[in-house]
């Protein structure tokens, strides 16, 4: 023996399956949160060339060489700079990256996130 489903409109308001009856098809919307945005940031140290962290700069933070060198020199002139802000998985892979190309290099370029 089967039994077939019931309908929205076979369902009665007190519970019961027998009759037509009306029913109140309500849609929920679940708001997704935006993820929190994070900073890179690159420190400054007196070792790393300058045109090590602007190479840095292109190949992982997509700037142009103008961008590139501004956010340098800001590096070197206040000891910190932000290389972008991104959601934390992006952040933290992009720190990885300049952290590994960097030791790949021997150079000792730090770079780090916080909560923008």
């Amino acid at each position: 023996m089967t039994v077939a489903p019931i309908t929205m409109a076979e369902r009665r308001d007190d519970g019961t399956d027998e009759g037509a009856g009306t029913g109140l098809a309500t849609k929920t919307r679940s708001r997704t949160k935006q993820p929190t945005p994070y900073r890179v940031l690159m420190l400054n140290d007196d070792y790393t060339p300058m045109e090590f962290v602007v190479l840095c700069l292109q190949r992982f933070f997509r700037m142009n060489m103008d961008e590139a060198t501004r956010v340098m020199l800001h590096v070197h002139q206040k000891g910190v700079g932000v290389c972008g802000v991104f959601s934390y998985e992006v952040a933290e892979t992009k720190v990885g990256q300049v952290i590994d190309f960097a030791r790949q290099n021997q150079h000792p370029l730090q770079c780090t996130l916080e909560k923008a």
